[in-house]
C-alpha cells in the first residue's frame, strides 16, 4: 500500500473517530443561585438520549412537581449497548501522528506513533545525566526557572544546575520538584493558584506546568521529525496528557489550559488534545501483553530478581522478558500486538480486573470489565485512589530527620541550603529504590558536607552526637561519614504508605461490583518496589493474579499512546461525582420547606432544587449525552450562565443540601435572534414563557473530560457553549 493510500485509509478512519468529540470551551463568570432559578425552569424539552437511537424520556413538565427526589426533570441514564456518535457541526482534523505526554510527580516523559504505523511506539531519547544506581527511563519531573521567571531548564539538567548554583544565588532561582501534587491537593484550584519553589519564591501554577509542556513539546516535535520522512504541519499532531483518574474536573481543565498556555493546541481546535486517565492508559496497554512481558507474582513471589529465600533467581521467562526490555530500550522502538495478547486471549466477555497505577504521587485504582470480541473496556465502579505514592516515602524520611535533628534545623537548612537539600533527597531516592524485605545488610544515605558543617554551626554540635542523642536505634553513623538506615528503618518508612495501598485495595475488593476479580495489575514507578510487591502479594495474592508488566514505569506513556490512537477503547465509564443545576419547580405545601417558596405572578414556586444531569457512580456510555433546554430570562438577551452543582453522594434534593457545592458554570453566548425571533413573547418578570428562545444544549459525561455545545432551536444555529470548572 502506497502512503498515499494509507494517508487515505488514516483520514476516513479519524473522521468517523471524530464524530466522537465534542468541543470543549473555557471562561465562564459565576451567577448567584438566586438569578440562576430565574433563569431555569424545568422545560418539556428535557430530555436524555443515547445519540442515534430512538430513545427519550421527557422530563417533568413546566411547573409541576416531582412525584419524588429521583424524578427532579431528569430520567436514569442507562449506558446502551452499541452507543453511537452523535452528528455534529465539526470538522474532522487528519492527524498523522499521536504524542502522549505521561506527566508524572516523579519522572515524566514522552512517547508517539504514527496512524500510518500504530504497532509501532517510539520512546523518547534518553536523556543525558542521572542518578547512580537508578536505570532513569525517563527524567524527574523538576523545573528551575531564573530569578527573572524565565525558563532555564528541565529534568536532570534543571536538577545538575541547580546543584551547581552558589548557595546565595540558589536562594533567588526558581526549583520546582514534585509540583504536580499541589494540583491534585488544592481544593479551590483557579488560574491564579501559586507554587512555592524550593527557595521560597512562588509563581503562578499554571506557567509553572506551560513551561514544563513547552519543553516537552519541543523536544518531541523536533524527534517526530526526526523520524517522520514527509513534511508534518503542526495541526497534525493529536496530543494526549495523562493525568490521575481521581483528580476531578477542575485540575483536568487546569491540564488544559496549561497546555493551551504552552502551544501544544489552539484553544480553537480542542478536539487536538486528549486528557487521558493514568490507570485507563495503563489498562489499555495491558490488553496488549504477550506472557513473556510481564512477570506473575502469584506463581513465584520475588525479591529484587530473587525468590523469597534468596537462592534462585527468576525463570526462564522473566530472563527472556528483561532480554526483549534491553533491546527495546536500546531501540526505544515498542511493538504492540495488533489485536490483543496472551492473556487476554484466554478472558472471557464479563472478566474483571483491577488496574492499581502506583505512581510517586498518588495511587490510582480502577476496575475494568473486558468485553470480547471487540476488546473494549468497561468500567465497574468509579475510580478511587489517594495521595499514597512513593513520596510518602520521602515525607517519611524527612520526619525521621526532624526526629533526629529537630524540625526547626530541617527548615532552616532547606530554606538556606536549598540545592543541598534536593541533593539530599537525590541520595535517598537512589538508596529507596534498593530497599527490600528480607535484606540483611543496612542501607547508607551520604549526607551533604554542607548539611554536616550547618548543623555544627546551628547546633553547636556534630551530626554523629545528635545521633547518639536522639537514642534512635534504627538509625546509626557509619565510619564512612555517613546515615545508615537498618531494615528495620527502612521497613517503618515505607509501611505507612504501603498499608494504605493495600488498604484502600482490600476496601475496593469488598464493594458488590468489584467481587469476582481475576487479575490485579500493579502499575506505575511505585510498582517496582520489591517492598511494595511482597505486601501485595502477601495480602491479596489469594484472591487474586498480581501481574506486574515489564518495564512498569512506561506502562501508562505506552497506553497514552493506544489511547490516543483510538479514544473509543473505553466505552463505558462510572460518574465520579452528581453532577446539576439549581431549578424552580411548583411548590408542594408539606413537602417543601417554607424557606425555599418563592411567589411568582400569582404562583408558589420551590426554588433551589437540584436538576440530576447524572449521578454518582452512574454507568455512562461513551456519547451519550444530556439534554436540557433553557431560554433566556428576559428578551434580548445576549448571555445565559449556568451555575453546575456536584456532590459525592446522590442522596441530595436542593443545591443548599450539606455537601453540594458549586463547582463551575456554564456559558451561552446567545447570538442575535432573526428578527421575527426578536419580536416573540413578553417578559413574565424573568419567568421564561414557551414563546421565547429555546436553547437546547447537549452534555456529554462518558469521556475523560465533561462537555458542551448547544443549538438555538430557533435557527439552527450553533451557540457558543463553555464549560469552566476553574472560576469558583
Amino acid at each position: 500500500m502506497t502512503r498515499k493510500d494509507k494517508k487515505k485509509n488514516r483520514e476516513t478512519k479519524i473522521k468517523r473517530e471524530s464524530k466522537t468529540d465534542m468541543e470543549s470551551l473555557t471562561a465562564a463568570k459565576a451567577l448567584s443561585p438566586v438569578t440562576m432559578a430565574a433563569v431555569l425552569q424545568p422545560s418539556n424539552n428535557n430530555t436524555l438520549q443515547v445519540p442515534g437511537e430512538n430513545r427519550s424520556v421527557s422530563s417533568t413538565p413546566s411547573g409541576s412537581p416531582s412525584p419524588s427526589r429521583n424524578d427532579c426533570s431528569i430520567a436514569p441514564l442507562t449506558p446502551s449497548p452499541s452507543p453511537r456518535a452523535e452528528l455534529r457541526p465539526h470538522v474532522a482534523r487528519p492527524f498523522s501522528v499521536v504524542v502522549a505526554i505521561d506527566f508524572g510527580t516523579t519522572s515524566s516523559g514522552y512517547a508517539f506513533s504514527f496512524a500510518d504505523d500504530p504497532e509501532s511506539i517510539h520512546m523518547m531519547r534518553r536523556w543525558e545525566g542521572g542518578d547512580p544506581g537508578v536505570a532513569n527511563q525517563k527524567s524527574p519531573t523538576c523545573l528551575l526557572v531564573t530569578p527573572e521567571l524565565r525558563f532555564h531548564s528541565f529534568g536532570f539538567a534543571a536538577r545538575d544546575s541547580y546543584h551547581d548554583l552558589d548557595p546565595e544565588e540558589a536562594r533567588h532561582w526558581l526549583y520546582f520538584d514534585k509540583f504536580k501534587m499541589k494540583i491534585h491537593s488544592t481544593s479551590d484550584l483557579t488560574m491564579e493558584t501559586e507554587l512555592e519553589a524550593v527557595s521560597g519564591r512562588r509563581m503562578r501554577a499554571i506557567e509553572v506546568f506551560a513551561h514544563a509542556l513547552r519543553f516537552f513539546r519541543e523536544h518531541a516535535l523536533k524527534e517526530v521529525k526526526e523520524v517522520w520522512s514527509a513534511a508534518l504541519e503542526e495541526d497534525e499532531v493529536r496530543w494526549v496528557i495523562t493525568v490521575p483518574a481521581v483528580w476531578r474536573q477542575p485540575a483536568k481543565q487546569f491540564m488544559r489550559e496549561a497546555s493551551y498556555l504552552a502551544g501544544l493546541v489552539s484553544s480553537d481546535s480542542p478536539e487536538q488534545l486528549l486528557i487521558a486517565l493514568e490507570p485507563e492508559a495503563a489498562s489499555i496497554y495491558c490488553r496488549k501483553l504477550r506472557l513473556h512481558q510481564m512477570i506473575d507474582l502469584s506463581q513465584r513471589p520475588t525479591t529484587n530478581g530473587m525468590d523469597l529465600d534468596g537462592s534462585r533467581l527468576f525463570d526462564s521467562s522473566f530472563r527472556q522478558a528483561r532480554e526483549q526490555l534491553r533491546r527495546s530500550r536500546h531501540s526505544r522502538t515498542f511493538l504492540v500486538e495488533s489485536g490483543t495478547g496472551e492473556l487476554w486471549s484466554e478472558m472471557q466477555t464479563g472478566d474483571r480486573y483491577i488496574v492499581a497505577d502506583c505512581g510517586g504521587g498518588t495511587v490510582d485504582l480502577t476496575v475494568h470489565q473486558i468485553e470480547q470480541p471487540q476488546g473494549t473496556l468497561k468500567e465497574l465502579y468509579k475510580a478511587s485512589g489517594g495521595p499514597y505514592g512513593a513520596v510518602g516515602v520521602d515525607l517519611a524520611f524527612e520526619a525521621l530527620l526532624c526526629q533526629i535533628f529537630g524540625a526547626d534545623f530541617i527548615e532552616s537548612f532547606k530554606a538556606k541550603r536549598p540545592a543541598a537539600w534536593v541533593d539530599l533527597m537525590i541520595a535517598f531516592e537512589a538508596r529507596k529504590r534498593t530497599a527490600a524485605p528480607g535484606r540483611a545488610n543496612g542501607l547508607n544515605i551520604s549526607l551533604p558536607f554542607s548539611f554536616i558543617d550547618f548543623y555544627k554551626r546551628h547546633r553547636g554540635q556534630s551530626v554523629e552526637t545528635a545521633l547518639r542523642k536522639s537514642n534512635m536505634n534504627i538509625v546509626k553513623w557509619s565510619c564512612q561519614g555517613m546515615l545508615r538506615l537498618t531494615p528495620e528503618a527502612m521497613n517503618e518508612l515505607f509501611q505507612p504508605t504501603i498499608n494504605n495501598i493495600i488498604k484502600h485495595i482490600e476496601e475496593l475488593m469488598q464493594k458488590q461490583e468489584v467481587q469476582g476479580v481475576r487479575f490485579l495489575f500493579l502499575v506505575g514507578g511505585f510498582a517496582e518496589s520489591p517492598m511494595l510487591q511482597r505486601a501485595a502479594q502477601n495480602a491479596l495474592g489469594r484472591n487474586c493474579r498480581i501481574i506486574i508488566p515489564q518495564d512498569v514505569g512506561l506502562t501508562i506513556l505506552k497506553g497514552a499512546v493506544l489511547f490516543g490512537l483510538d479514544p473509543t477503547v473505553v466505552r463505558v465509564r462510572r460518574c465520579p461525582l452528581t453532577y446539576g443545576v439549581g431549578v424552580l419547580n411548583r411548590f408542594v405545601e408539606g413537602r417543601h420547606p417554607r424557606e425555599k417558596l418563592l411567589v411568582k405572578d400569582g404562583r408558589d414556586w420551590c426554588t433551589d432544587i437540584l436538576d440530576r444531569f447524572v449521578a454518582v457512580d452512574q454507568s455512562v456510555a461513551l456519547g451519550e449525552v444530556v439534554r436540557r433546554s433553557y431560554t433566556p430570562a428576559r428578551v434580548g438577551q445576549r448571555k445565559i450562565i449556568i451555575n453546575i452543582y456536584c456532590s459525592i453522594s446522590d442522596d441530595v434534593t436542593y443545591i443548599s443540601d450539606p455537601g453540594v457545592r458549586k463547582c463551575g458554570a456554564i456559558t451561552l453566548d446567545l447570538p442575535d435572534p432573526e428578527p421575527q425571533a426578536g419580536a416573540a413573547a413578553a417578559g413574565n418578570n424573568g419567568i421564561a414563557t414557551s414563546e421565547r428562545r429555546e436553547i437546547r444544549t447537549t452534555m456529554q459525561f462518558g469521556d475523560t473530560e465533561i462537555k458542551v455545545m448547544a443549538i438555538d432551536m430557533a435557527t439552527n444555529r450553533t451557540v457558543r457553549a463553555n464549560i469552566d470548572f476553574l472560576s469558583n
